[in-house]
C-alpha cells in the first residue's frame, strides 16, 4: 500500500508532466513539404538510421484534440523504422508512470507489431537506463484505439523519450494523439489463491462414482479460502471403463450442477474436464463454474489426439478467454499443449491464468507455454505432474502423490523483466509475428 505522502506527491507533479506531455502547442498545424516536418514544439523526429526515416506531418482534420494529430507515414519505405520522439525531464526513479495515447491507421497487415510506442527512459547522461518500456494494452474508442503501459522508471532514471514510430510498413499511415505521461500509485498485488487436485480414481463403475470421489477429496482436503480450484481431464471417464460417448452429457448438465454445489460451499470458482454431447458431436470439454454455482464458461478441445479422434470426439475451433473476480483465464486440455498457437491465442486474448486439465503430455513443452506467453499456468493431472507454473517457467507447487491436494498463491499483477530484455509479457504482444504464412506453399 502506497502511503498518504506518496499520493499526495503525485497530485503535485501530475500538472507539470501533463503540459509537458499532452501535446503539441496550440497552434496551427504547419504545412508539411515533400520532405515532412522536421519538427512541432517538443517532437522530434527519430529513427535509426537516415535510410529508416518516415515521413512526419501534423494533421488537424479528424485529430481528437485540438492541436492535431501527429502523423508517421511509411511513404514507400521498405526499410522505414522512424516516427516522432519527444523527451521529458524529472523522472522520478522508481515511481511508476503510465503512457496513454490515441492511434489509428490504414495501410498495415498487422498493427501490434508495425505500431511501436514506447518509453525509452534515460539517466542524467542522456544514456539508456534500464529497458524500453513497450505500452501494449489495447482498448477500443470508435475509430480510435487507446494504447497504455504502466512501468516504474529504472532506478538510476532522471528522463524518458517518449517514441511513437512506425516499422515495416512502407504503405501504412498511423494518426497519433492525445499523448499523455502521467505518474500513477504502483499497483496493489493481486493475489489469486489456486488448488490444484493430483487424484486418479480407480474402478468405479460410472461418471457419477468417479465425480463424488473428486468432490469428497476437494471437500475433505481444502477447508481455507481459496479461488479457484482445478480438476483433470475426463473426471467422468476416469477409472470408470467406459467409452467417451457412454459418459457424455450435456453442458450444463448434472456433472456440471454438481460442481456448481462444490463451488458454493467453497465459495471458489472451479474447472474440470468433462465430455460433452451436442447433438451428435462429443467434445472434450473443459468447464468453468463460478463462485455462485453456475457455469462461467466451455472450452472445446481444439487439437484432438489420434486416440480420441478414434473415439468419435470432435474438435473446437476457438480460444475463448473468462473474465472472473480476479483477473482473465483462459483452459486449455492436454494434448493441446503439445502445439503453440492453444496458449498463445489464450494470452493474446487477455487470459493472465491458464487452467490446464491433462492426462498426460510433454512437461518440456508445457514450462514453454507458460515462458513465450508470459502467464501462469497450472495442471491437473494423471500421468502428468499437477503444476503451477509461474510466467519464467519456474514450477512453485507440486503434487508428490496420488489424493494430494496442492496450493499457490499467485499474483497476477506481478511483472516478470528480464534484466536484459525488459518486460517480456510487453515485448511478446508487440513483437509476435503472425502476418508472416506458415503453410507450404
Amino acid at each position: 500500500m502506497r502511503s498518504t505522502r506518496y499520493v499526495k506527491c503525485i497530485a503535485v507533479v501530475v500538472l507539470p508532466l501533463l503540459a509537458a506531455c499532452g501535446g503539441p502547442p496550440k497552434e496551427a498545424a504547419p504545412e508539411a513539404g515533400a520532405a515532412g516536418l522536421t519538427e512541432y514544439g517538443d517532437w522530434r523526429p527519430w529513427a535509426p538510421r537516415p535510410e529508416n526515416a518516415a515521413l512526419l506531418t501534423v494533421e488537424r482534420e479528424g485529430a481528437r484534440t485540438p492541436e492535431g494529430a501527429l502523423v508517421v507515414r511509411g511513404n514507400g519505405n521498405r526499410a522505414v523504422l522512424g516516427g516522432w520522439e519527444r523527451t521529458v525531464e524529472g523522472i522520478e526513479p522508481g515511481h511508476w508512470y503510465r503512457l496513454s495515447l490515441l492511434y489509428r491507421y490504414e495501410g498495415l497487415t498487422l498493427h501490434t507489431r508495425q505500431v511501436v510506442c514506447r518509453l525509452d527512459w534515460a539517466k542524467g547522461d542522456g544514456k539508456r537506463a534500464g529497458q524500453p518500456e513497450y505500452a501494449w494494452r489495447e482498448e477500443p474508442e470508435g475509430e480510435w484505439t487507446r494504447l497504455t503501459a504502466e512501468a516504474p522508471a529504472p532506478e538510476d532514471a532522471a528522463a524518458v523519450r517518449i517514441q511513437l514510430l512506425l516499422w515495416d510498413a512502407p504503405d501504412g499511415r498511423v494518426w497519433f494523439d492525445d499523448v499523455k505521461l502521467e505518474p500513477i500509485p504502483a499497483p496493489e498485488p493481486r493475489p489469486v489463491r489456486v488448488v490444484s487436485v493430483n487424484y486418479r480414481p480407480q474402478e468405479t463403475g460410472s461418471a457419477e462414482e468417479s465425480v463424488r470421489r473428486f468432490i469428497e477429496l476437494v471437500d475433505r482436503e481444502v477447508r481455507d479460502k481459496v479461488d479457484i480450484i482445478l480438476l483433470p481431464e475426463g473426471i467422468t471417464v476416469v477409472g470408470t471403463g467406459k467409452k467417451y460417448a457412454d459418459v457424455a452429457e450435456r453442458v450444463p448438465g448434472p456433472t456440471t450442477e454438481r460442481l456448481g454445489e462444490l463451488a458454493r460451499r467453497h465459495n471458489a470458482y472451479v474447472a474440470a474436464g468433462i465430455y460433452e454431447r451436442d447433438g451428435p458431436a462429443l467434445y472434450n470439454t473443459a468447464v468453468l463454474i463460478g463462485r455462485d454455482g453456475k457455469l462461467a464458461g466451455k472450452y472445446h478441445k481444439v487439437y484432438i489426439p489420434r486416440e480420441e479422434t478414434e473415439g468419435g470426439i470432435s474438435p473446437g475451433s476457438a480460444y475463448p478467454v473468462f473474465e472472473t473476480d480476479f483477473g482473465k483465464v483462459g483452459m486449455m486440455i492436454c494434448w493441446d499443449a503439445q502445439y503453440a498457437d492453444p496458449a498463445r491465442g489464450l494470452a493474446l486474448g487477455g487470459a493472465e491464468l491458464i487452467l490446464v486439465p491433462i492426462w498426460g503430455g510433454n512437461e518440456t513443452l508445457m514450462k514453454a507455454r507458460a515462458i513465450e506467453n508470459q502467464v501462469y499456468l497450472v495442471t491437473s493431472g494423471y500421468d502428468f505432474p499437477t503444476r503451477v507454473y509461474t510466467p519464467d517457467g519456474n514450477i512453485v507447487a507440486e503434487a508428490a502423490k496420488d489424493g494430494e491436494v496442492i496450493r499457490a498463491t499467485v499474483d497476477l499483477n506481478r511483472r516478470w523483466v528480464d534484466p536484459w530484455l525488459g518486460d517480456m509479457r510487453g515485448r511478446f504482444h508487440r513483437e509476435l509475428r503472425l502476418d508472416v504464412p506458415v503453410m507450404p506453399r
